[in-house]
């Protein structure tokens, strides 16, 4: 069998184009028991830095890795992006807006779920799902 041949990272950038710039990544799980996820992740080093259990949501976070944990808000687990925002969720100072994504992906042909109003500025979200029926939002807070 013959070798797969592997191209030069600079040579993929070059042949790719600039990369979309989502913001913070933040993998949202389902879980059935809020505590219990919370425990076990704390185990590979995850602190609560954001959410409120009595509403059934936390977000954790090692180092520049986020998971969200819902219980009973959402069916699937699901990728979320928020652009304009860093791992910390502080403002950046430039980013490309939430519309303007949109119309990237609508451009290539990204069917998705619910779209932004175009009409409008500042927060707002659209959602995909990807092939295998996994949901992706694309939620600006700025």
């Amino acid at each position: 069998m013959g070798r797969k041949k592997t191209v030069p990272a600079s040579n993929l950038q070059q042949s790719k184009g600039t990369p979309m710039e989502l913001g913070n990544l933040c993998l949202c799980l389902t879980v059935k028991d809020l505590q219990a996820s919370k425990a076990f992740y704390e185990k590979f080093g995850f602190k609560a830095v954001s959410g409120n259990a009595d509403h059934h949501w936390l977000v954790l976070k090692n180092g520049e890795n986020k998971i969200g944990l819902f219980h009973g808000m959402f069916e699937k687990n699901m990728l979320t992006f928020n652009p304009g925002w860093d791992s910390n969720a502080q403002k950046l100072p430039s980013f490309t807006d939430v519309r303007e994504l949109q119309r990237q992906l609508k451009a290539q042909g990204v069917p998705l779920v619910q779209e932004a109003d175009e009409s409008t500025s500042g927060p707002g979200y659209f959602m995909a799902t990807d092939p295998d029926g996994n949901p992706i939002l694309v939620d600006q807070h700025v």
